[in-house]
C-alpha cells in the first residue's frame, strides 16, 4: 500500500507537474475516484474533461480488453486496422458531412499542430491568429499560440513567430453587455488584419468555441458566425479547437453546432476515448489535395486499442444520449449555482453550456470594475477535497471554479455536489 505522497522526492515524479491533490487513487467507478482506503471522491474534473463516459464504463472496458487480445499496435504508415475504420464510421455519425477526412494523433497539442500545418500547406500562407485567453497546448508551436497564463511560456521565449492575438469576447471581464463585447471583438479582429497580419499572409484563425483554461468563457452568440464570414471573405481557414468542448460536453456533439457553422478543420482529443490516448482532426475533403503526402505523421497515432476505445465511447455517447443528459444536467447545475449566487455575491459570474460550467469569484469591485479573487478559489478546492468533491480552477487570474463532471452524472449527483458546494461557501466566505 502506498501512502498519500507529500513531495516529489518520495515518488520520483518530475516536479514540473502541478498536483491538485496528493491522493493515491486505486480505482474509478462512474463519476467516482476511490483511494486505497476506500474513500470515494466525486470527480467533477473528469481528468480535465477526459472521462466523458465516466470511469471504466463497461462497454469501453470491454472494447479495450477485446482489442488488446487481438492487436495492440498496427502502425498507420504500414497497415490499416479495423478499429480505426470503426472509429471513422462513428465520427461520421456526429460530424457534419462536410467534415469527412480524419487524421489521428495522441495529444491535443499534436492535433493543433496538425491543423496549423495543414492550414499552412493548403493556403500557402504563414501566419496564425489566436485569441486572448486561449489554450492550445504546450509544444513549442502550441505554447506560442497559448495566452491563458504566462506560466505556459515562462523562460521558453523566443517563441514561434507569426502568431497574432486578438481579444476574445469576454463580457464579464470587460464589464459590457454581450452585444457591445461582440462588436468590440470583431472590430479588433478586423483591425488586426489591417495592422499586423494581412489576410493574404494569414493561414488560419484558431478559436476555442468556449474558452477552456482561459476561464470557461461562453462568447456572445454570433461570434463564430462572424469568424466564419471573415474567413470566407479573405480565404482564411477557420480552425475550431474542440479539444475540451467536444464530444457532447456542451450539450451538443460539438460546441460549434450551437451556432450552425461548419469549420474547415476541427481539433479533438480529451473526451474522445474515455481516457485512452487519442486525438485527431476532422477537415473538409477539399483540403486534402494540398496536404503533401508524408509531410506530417507520427508513430503512435491511431493506435488500435485507443481507436477501439474511441469507437466505443462515441457509441455510448450516442446510444445513451449523453448529449441530452449534458444539456439537462448542465441546466440543473447552472440553475443551482445561480440560486447560491444570490446568497454569496463573491460569485461574480456564472456561465456555461452543458456540463462545461464556470463560477467566477471576485472581491468587491475595484476602481477598474474587475477584481478577481483567486484566494477564495484555492480555499474552496481544498475544502472540496475534504468533502469528497474534486474541482479544478481556471482563468488567467485563477479565480474561476470549473465544473466538468462526467457526462453520465445524474440529477441526484448534481444535487449532492451543490449541497457540498453550499457548505463550503458557508465556511470560506
Amino acid at each position: 500500500m502506498y501512502s498519500n505522497y507529500k513531495n516529489y522526492e518520495e515518488n520520483g515524479l518530475s516536479s514540473v507537474w502541478t498536483h491538485t491533490t496528493n491522493i493515491v487513487i486505486d480505482r474509478g467507478e462512474g463519476i467516482y475516484l476511490i483511494d486505497e482506503s476506500g474513500k470515494k471522491y466525486m470527480d467533477f474534473t473528469s481528468g480535465i474533461g477526459v472521462t466523458s463516459t465516466g470511469h471504466c464504463h463497461p462497454r469501453v472496458v470491454e472494447a479495450i480488453k477485446t482489442q488488446a487480445e487481438k492487436l495492440i499496435f498496427g502502425q498507420m504508415n504500414i497497415v490499416y486496422h479495423k478499429p480505426v475504420l470503426d472509429l471513422i464510421n462513428q465520427l461520421k455519425r456526429i460530424f457534419p458531412e462536410q467534415l469527412d477526412r480524419f487524421f489521428f494523433s495522441n495529444s491535443g497539442a499534436e492535433a493543433v499542430e496538425a491543423a496549423v500545418k495543414l492550414s499552412k500547406q493548403y493556403t500557402g500562407r504563414q501566419n496564425v491568429i489566436v485569441f486572448q485567453g486561449s489554450f492550445h497546448g504546450r509544444t513549442h508551436l502550441t505554447m506560442s499560440m497559448t495566452t491563458s497564463k504566462t506560466i505556459y511560456r515562462t523562460h521558453y521565449q523566443p517563441l514561434v513567430p507569426g502568431i497574432f492575438v486578438s481579444p476574445y469576447p469576454y463580457p464579464f471581464y470587460y464589464g459590457w453587455d454581450e452585444e457591445t463585447t461582440l462588436k468590440f471583438a470583431i472590430r479588433e479582429l478586423e483591425r488586426l488584419l489591417k495592422s499586423q497580419t494581412a489576410p493574404d499572409e494569414t493561414a488560419c484563425i484558431v478559436v476555442e468555441p468556449i474558452l477552456g483554461e482561459g476561464g470557461y468563457v461562453v462568447p456572445p452568440r454570433g461570434f463564430l458566425k462572424a469568424l466564419r464570414e471573415i474567413c470566407d471573405r479573405y480565404g482564411i481557414l477557420l480552425v475550431v479547437d474542440e479539444i475540451q468542448s467536444g464530444f457532447a460536453r456542451t450539450g451538443k456533439y460539438f460546441a460549434f453546432q450551437h451556432e450552425g457553422i461548419i469549420p474547415d478543420i476541427v481539433t479533438m482529443a480529451k473526451g474522445i476515448a474515455s481516457g485512452m490516448t487519442l486525438s485527431g482532426i476532422a477537415y473538409r475533403r477539399e483540403l486534402e489535395g494540398k496536404w503533401l503526402q508524408g509531410s506530417h505523421g507520427g508513430t503512435f497515432g491511431g493506435n488500435p486499442v485507443s481507436c477501439a476505445a474511441g469507437a466505443a465511447t462515441i457509441g455510448v455517447i450516442i446510444e445513451e444520449k449523453l448529449d441530452v443528459n449534458a444539456a439537462e444536467r448542465g441546466k440543473q447545475l447552472l440553475d443551482g449555482l445561480r440560486e447560491l449566487q444570490r446568497d454569496f455575491p463573491v460569485i461574480g459570474d456564472i456561465r456555461g453550456m452543458g456540463l462545461m460550467v464556470a463560477t467566477e469569484f471576485v472581491k468587491k469591485p475595484g476602481r477598474d470594475g474587475y477584481n478577481p479573487d483567486p484566494d477564495i478559489v484555492s480555499r474552496i478546492k481544498e475544502e472540496a477535497i475534504r468533502e469528497g468533491l474534486l474541482l479544478l480552477s481556471c482563468g488567467t487570474f485563477g479565480n474561476i471554479i470549473r465544473w466538468i463532471p462526467p457526462l453520465i452524472v445524474t440529477e441526484q449527483q448534481i444535487v449532492e455536489s451543490l449541497e457540498i458546494f453550499k457548505r463550503i461557501l458557508k465556511q470560506v466566505v
